[in-house]
């Protein structure tokens, strides 16, 4: 408080307004690979707006296509804006972890990352490496490319082997699906596509999915909203596919969070999936609920920096709830949230209850906050039935037909 030494008036501002939460962006992706031009940029994380620039930067005259520069390419094609790219060089690894930073470890300093994707890596250790970086990260999630040559897709409901000298001698036969993620931090996609090479555009060529996908995501965040799960999007840009799946196909694979690219009649080429590879059973098997909640847990991090040292008091809990609460709303009105009323779709305590004293002088401050996300309609069933022309019916809901 101020001292007062004189008599008169004075005139003091009291910061007491409402901190808005804002939400973080979910749409920047974050590609790792080789680049057209294997020279430039090494393992360094560069932030790319468009295809032109990424021609400038990573594309030399006598570059060819890799599956890196095809991913970019498809990515802007499909509604991205923004994405940082790692060039690890011709045979580069995507990680290597210690005091070495490339590919993958390079993306970690960048908090703006949503989306994280390897195009074309598809052997064991690059599924693993991608899903512990962000496992461990929390704030994004990894897109998956499936094995580009599958002749057996019973294969792909089984988890892939690292190929070792013992287990080759051992005649040790390994799946091609990715390891579970129980956190639901990866999303699995088959099969590959076929494109148009955007370096030599006579020619067609067999192209890894998640550049395509990654920019679907980013185009059904702007359109529709993160919580909208990004399926039954047309791809942009797929000419053909490299495996032509039949419903009772995508019913296996399916149940092993497997989401599947079909091609119909009518509609043309479209992702037919949205589920993460977390357990069947588990809440995070949705794609879009996974990444909703990335969204609210790194929004309300970011944007209640100011609570750190604040008085651990009964004024402090009460700003805490109407900030939270304020930003659930708001999602509850775009329709990220479950509920016939804000009410019901979330709840905000930050109280004596969640904070005796123990905890207060143990210097934490803990809200506890429950939300009930929206979930995608999967499996659409309409139950017809025949009755007689005529007849006063009576529907199973109690409605006169």
């Amino acid at each position: 408080m101020p001292t007062y030494m004189a008599p008169d008036i004075y005139i003091e501002e009291i910061s007491g307004g409402a901190r808005p939460i804002q939400a973080v962006g979910t749409s920047t992706a974050g590609f790792v690979g080789e680049a057209p031009d294997p020279t430039k940029r090494l393992n360094e994380a560069v932030a790319i707006n468009n295809w032109s620039q990424f021609v400038r930067v990573f594309i030399s005259e006598e570059s060819q296509s890799t599956p890196l520069s095809q991913a970019v390419y498809g990515f802007f094609q499909n509604g991205g804006s923004r994405c940082f790219v790692v060039n690890v060089g011709k045979g580069g690894p995507i990680t290597v972890g210690g005091s070495s930073r490339v590919g993958l470890d390079v993306l970690e300093q960048i908090d703006e990352i949503a989306i994280v994707a390897a195009p074309g890596y598809t052997d064991a250790a690059s599924y693993d490496a991608i899903l512990t970086h962000c496992e461990k990260l929390k704030d994004r999630v990894g897109i998956l490319d499936a094995p580009a040559h599958v002749k057996d897709i019973s294969l792909l409901t089984q988890v892939a082997l690292a190929k070792t000298a013992e287990a080759t001698s051992a005649g040790a036969v390994g799946g091609l699906r990715a390891r579970q993620s129980d956190g639901g931090y990866g999303a699995f996609y088959f099969p590959w596509i076929t494109v148009r090479d955007p370096l030599a555009p006579n020619e067609l060529v067999n192209v890894p999915p998640s550049g395509h996908l990654a920019g679907i995501w980013a185009r059904t965040d702007a359109t529709r909203g993160i919580h909208k799960a990004p399926a039954n999007e047309p791809v942009r840009g797929a000419l053909n596919l490299t495996y032509l799946l039949t419903r009772d196909e995508q019913g296996l694979l399916n149940q092993s969070g497997i989401n599947c690219i079909r091609s119909f009649a009518r509609e043309g080429i479209r992702v037919w999936g949205a589920r993460t590879i977390a357990d069947g059973s588990s809440e995070w098997r949705y794609l879009n609920v996974r990444r909703l909640f990335n969204m609210i847990e790194e929004s309300i991090a970011t944007s209640t920096r100011w609570i750190v040292f604040e008085p651990n008091d009964r004024i402090l809990w009460k700003s805490i709830r109407r900030d939270i609460s304020a930003f659930l709303t708001r999602l509850w009105r775009d329709g990220a949230l479950m509920g016939r009323t804000a009410q019901e779709s979330f709840f905000v305590k930050c109280d004596e209850e969640t904070n005796p004293p123990d905890t207060i002088d143990a210097g934490m401050v803990v809200t506890l906050v429950g939300i009930a996300p929206v979930k995608p309609a999967e499996f659409i069933v309409f139950r017809i039935s025949q009755y007689a022309s005529g007849v006063d019916t009576e529907t199973p809901g109690g409605f006169n037909a």
